[in-house]
């Protein structure tokens, strides 16, 4: 019996443990600095640990001081992302994003090509679906769900073409409207890699494959 109850104390201990460690590392990519560089409109360089506030449209560089800078002062910046790998490239373009006038704004680039890009801009989301709200579940989120205490990575996409900026509905249908010209060749590709519509991976994707057929 003293067995048992110290191996059911552990076992308690252990998952408490794992939930306070959960918590500590519940921190969105845009809450935590990055090393990475910005490059700034008139050619300069800055190297160090960066930090993005998208819905402000602000970066910031932080070495020996902590220096801000706003999408009207940068071209592009670049970031590599420890939390879920890889490297992150993200550029101040025009765009009205309330609908009003176009202001220098951040985006994130997925995939280019010739003609046609997919773009980005992440936000956070209050989670309504009912999900664990005590910590990290789940996927990736560049690649499916991910929740935080009740709030979750979500994601705005748009393509760039003809020299604009589209934002895309997440609607089938849509898809397909703003990939023009190979429906049948994109709806297999998608059924073949069972593929969704609206997931970044998986829009990444389709839109490479695009550009591949397009050019």
């Amino acid at each position: 019996m003293i067995t048992m109850k110290k191996a059911i104390f552990t076992l308690g201990f252990l998952f408490l443990s794992l939930v306070l460690a959960l918590a500590q590392n519940s921190q969105f990519p845009s809450q935590v600095w990055h090393k990475g560089n910005i490059y700034l409109n008139d050619g300069t360089t800055i190297s160090g640990l960066i930090k993005y506030d998208l819905d402000n449209n602000l970066v910031q560089l932080q070495t020996e001081t902590v220096d801000t800078f706003t999408a009207s002062n940068v071209a592009n910046f670049e970031i590599y992302d420890e939390i879920f790998g890889g490297i992150r490239k993200f550029y101040s373009l025009p765009y009205a994003i309330n609908g009003q006038y176009e202001t220098p704004t951040f985006f994130e680039v997925l995939t280019e090509g010739t003609d046609i890009a997919l773009l980005c801009r992440e936000y956070i989301a209050t989670d309504t679906r009912g999900m664990n709200n005590w910590g990290p579940v789940g996927m990736n989120p560049f690649w499916g769900p991910q929740t935080y205490s009740g709030y979750r990575l979500a994601f705005n996409y748009y393509f760039f073409k003809n020299g604009k900026m589209e934002l895309y509905s997440l609607k089938r249908k849509d898809l397909f409207a703003m990939l023009p010209g190979y429906d049948e060749e994109i709806d297999l590709f998608m059924r073949k890699n069972r593929l969704e519509h609206d997931k970044r991976g998986d829009l990444l994707r389709i839109t490479a494959y695009y550009n591949d057929l397009h050019n």
